[in-house]
């Protein structure tokens, strides 16, 4: 099933050379990161850790859109933990998985529940993700 962009609202523009030991930037200058393998003890980042930054202010961006939709005030201090997992499925292939803790201070569980609930259905990420990457989300 095909989801095409009938509106493209932005984009974002990257280079990344060196793959997992190189190095990455946006066209704006605003992000310039050393990459490093996961495990290697060098200096950077990796995937991983830039898909879990991504993903946790993008559902942020979405619990506050749902909060909007339910007329509840979103927490100060809402925050979303990611653990993005890199792994091997049966078939020996690289696979994503993805936990997503998420703080929402003050509300009640039946708040907090619909909240996420709403958010995980309209988060692009969310979106992007379903069907072929397993994602778990607890409300802490």
């Amino acid at each position: 099933m095909s989801h095409s962009l009938e509106t493209v609202v932005y984009t974002a523009h990257t280079h990344v050379t060196g793959g997992r030991n190189g190095t990455g930037r946006s066209s704006d200058g605003a992000v310039d990161v050393a990459l490093s393998t996961p495990g290697s003890n060098k200096p950077g980042t990796n995937p991983e850790q830039l898909f879990g930054i991504g993903y946790s202010a993008c559902f942020i961006g979405a619990l506050g859109f749902a909060a909007g939709e339910l007329k509840v005030k979103l927490p100060e201090g809402t925050g979303v933990d990611a653990d993005v997992s890199l792994g091997k499925t049966a078939n020996g292939e690289y696979q994503l998985a993805v936990k997503l803790n998420v703080n929402l201070p003050g509300l009640d569980e039946a708040t907090q529940k619909q909240l996420v609930e709403k958010a995980h259905r309209t988060c692009p990420y969310s979106r992007m993700t379903r069907g072929d990457v397993d994602v778990e989300i607890a409300v802490a």
